[in-house]
């Protein structure tokens, strides 16, 4: 072998190794998303939108649509429409009132009310916090979501994992694929599929293996990552006794960022 040839075959070596060294950790992916806040809940605040949810079911639908303000410093649910109707005046009239009250309400509201809003914010993290030590993860490929590059990541369950937070328990009946963007380390997409029975609401809720769950986000304004869409489809016992199937589709639009005087508006 030619010394030049030597010389190529060792770079290309090196270059490989150095390729190698700099392909990411699943696992480390996941744990940097979730300490970094995957969702943007705060950056969520700063926006208002419209958000329609339609739930079919054996050949029929029903939608209502919700403007999300801002009040307090808190989203805001203001009903707008109806099967894509808007709403009568009264009806109108009685959002309006609903929306006065709780505008009030918040602007009333004590030290420990919001301390008891920050709590419910530090349990949503406890239960994220848990999410890298329920499954073990594989770097399946690469993709874009909004002209983003992002990691596909395959999650499974991991065998004998048992939950410290409470919710966290679930964890173990489920499997998903996650995309998680590569600059902000944003999960802007999830696909998900129970693989067993999973109980909620005290019991008296039974979501049956096989049910899926679909979530999306884009991007708005280059700065933010929000939801675009979530599509859950379901088999589900209410009570033990009143079977449930169908699909909910919600959908997410027109983002506004928000001003100090939109609230009222």
């Amino acid at each position: 072998m030619s010394p030049l040839r030597a010389c190529a075959g060792v770079l290309l070596l090196a270059l490989c190794a150095g390729a190698q060294d700099r392909a990411p950790d699943a696992i480390e992916i996941v744990r940097r998303s979730v300490e970094r806040d995957w969702t943007d809940f705060e950056s969520r605040k700063n926006y208002t939108y419209q958000e329609r949810t339609e739930f079919r079911q054996a050949g029929s639908s029903k939608s209502e649509t919700n403007e999300i303000l801002i009040l307090g410093g808190r989203p805001y649910e203001r009903l707008i429409a109806r099967n894509d109707r808007p709403l009568t005046p009264a009806e109108t009239r009685k959002q309006q009132a609903k929306l006065d009250q709780e505008s009030v309400k918040r602007e009333r509201e004590s030290a420990g009310a919001h301390a008891r809003y920050e709590r419910e914010r530090d349990e949503q993290r406890a239960f994220l916090r848990e999410i890298p030590d329920a499954f073990t993860f594989r770097l399946v490929e690469t993709s874009a979501v909004s002209n983003q590059p992002a990691w596909v990541i395959e999650a499974q369950p991991k065998p004998g994992y048992r939950a410290v937070h409470a919710r966290a328990k679930d964890l173990a009946k489920v499997r998903a694929r996650i995309w998680i963007e590569q600059a902000s380390y944003h999960w802007v997409k999830v696909e998900g599929e129970a693989l067993d029975t999973i109980w909620s609401d005290f019991g008296l809720l039974r979501i049956a293996r096989g049910s899926t769950l679909h979530f999306e986000q884009t991007r708005v304004n280059d700065e933010v990552w929000l939801p675009s869409n979530i599509v859950v489809r379901f088999e589900a016992r209410l009570a033990l006794v009143k079977k449930l199937r169908g699909e909910f589709d919600i959908r997410y639009s027109n983002y506004q960022k928000f001003q100090a005087d939109s609230e009222l508006k």
